[in-house]
């Protein structure tokens, strides 16, 4: 099992979530709520507005998400769903736990007890210069204020 931190469409009460909660893609368990240790740009952007984080360390918010425990299927499916490598890399970032719900061996039980913890996310070193320049959040809502509502990957 491997750890993911998500951000963006796959958290719970998302357009997205639906394919976390699909066995038939593998198994995601929901572990507990975090958010980043460093800081980064988070940025809704594109004709779809897609989250993005922006791999830019120290720039930004530290952003908040979900931690979860997957299957190696599931990492497979979520990796081909990001666009993963072109879009989104898939890198291991520090996960400071916010509130814990896991369950699990000694070692995971003293990591979230050391409040941080090493989790797969999903962010971005290739998009366009102007991203940069985008408002950043701090945590993301498909409708939220922001009022760049998310489209779906079946109504593009």
């Amino acid at each position: 099992m491997a750890r993911v931190f998500v951000y963006g469409t796959l958290k719970k009460g998302q357009p997205n979530y639906k394919h976390m909660i699909n066995t038939a893609k593998g198994l995601a368990k929901f572990q507990g709520r975090g958010r980043t240790v460093e800081k980064y740009p988070l940025v809704i952007a594109g004709k779809y507005n897609i989250p993005y984080m922006l791999n830019i360390p120290g720039t930004g918010h530290h952003i908040a998400g979900e931690i979860y425990s997957v299957d190696e299927q599931m990492l497979q499916f979520l990796d081909e769903f990001e666009g993963c490598p072109d879009m989104y890399q898939r890198t291991l970032m520090r996960i400071q736990v916010v509130e814990w719900e896991g369950k699990g061996g000694a070692g995971e039980a003293r990591a979230a007890a050391d409040g941080v913890l090493e989790c797969f996310v999903y962010s971005t070193a290739t998009y366009p210069p102007e991203w940069v320049g985008l408002p950043y959040h701090d945590s993301y809502d498909s409708s939220g204020k922001h009022g760049l509502s998310y489209v779906l990957r079946e109504s593009r």
